[in-house]
């Protein structure tokens, strides 16, 4: 039985200054995520586009900071409207204080998605399109993220078997009790498996809004099968059928994601 080796979540201090570590997992994900769209300016149908319809590395440097701006955004309203509705709505100033922490994937994603729909419309670029460029490039940057959960010691798992041998003890939790390090279950799934998966499906000619229709199942479905390990947010609990809300969260986004797929696939073949 293992136990949180209680890191600092402060990397640097200045002065007056402190640089946390889970800001610089957020540094990282954005620097992945321009690695990466680079790359997938030399991968079809992007490469071969001409003319007004081009892309190129300055479409990236927009797309990035438009994206910042949705995640940020799009990831606190996300969190005060799926997880604290009642809070905020009688501390609405509250909402701007970010420091405080409370993020969510979902109000995230719609966030991007969002800003997306903004860069592509001003660019004169189809949606999907833009979509299914964005998607592949995702996945590393969620897998930044768990590893900064980890590293503050939190969102950690529910209570796991002593004879687990990976089964840890995070004092933060107010047990002694082992639990799932479900922070390094979501890097391995929803960011590194996800991304291998996405990145070799994507690298192929695909049908206009199939690559964003396999994100959307992918990231659900793992998400989905993480959550059975994760603990629930201690406000919330449990909820109907016995699931999260984070679960709740992703059977829209499983099923959208599965209807996205398909239409792309029928059109194709049209």
């Amino acid at each position: 039985m293992l136990t949180y080796p209680q890191i600092d979540p402060v990397a640097l201090q200045l002065g007056p200054v402190a640089i946390h570590w889970y800001g610089l997992t957020y540094l990282v994900a954005f620097g992945l995520f321009y690695f990466l769209a680079t790359r997938r300016l030399r991968h079809e149908p992007y490469r071969s586009l001409t003319g007004a319809a081009a892309w190129s590395r300055k479409d990236v440097e927009d797309m990035l900071f438009i994206g910042i701006m949705g995640v940020i955004v799009g990831g606190r309203l996300g969190y005060c409207l799926f997880y604290k509705p009642g809070y905020y709505l009688g501390h609405p100033l509250e909402i701007f204080m970010v420091w405080r922490g409370g993020m969510s994937f979902h109000g995230g994603l719609l966030g991007v998605i969002a800003a997306m729909a903004w860069f592509a419309r001003s660019r004169g670029k189809p949606f999907w399109q833009v979509m299914d460029f964005v998607a592949p490039c995702v996945p590393t940057g969620l897998a930044a993220g768990r590893i900064g959960n980890f590293i503050n010691g939190e969102l950690w798992g529910r209570f796991a078997s002593p004879e687990l041998p990976w089964a840890m003890v995070f004092p933060h939790s107010g047990s002694m009790q082992p639990r799932h390090p479900s922070q390094l279950y979501q890097f391995l799934l929803e960011g590194l498996l996800l991304f291998v998966l996405l990145w070799l499906y994507a690298r192929r000619p695909r049908a206009t809004g199939q690559v964003s229709g396999a994100f959307l199942v992918g990231y659900g479905v793992f998400r989905f099968i993480a959550e059975y390990f994760r603990e629930p947010d201690s406000f919330l609990g449990l909820l109907a059928l016995n699931m999260s809300m984070g679960q709740w969260l992703c059977v829209p986004m499983i099923v959208a994601g599965a209807l996205i797929w398909s239409l792309a696939t029928r059109r194709a073949r049209a």
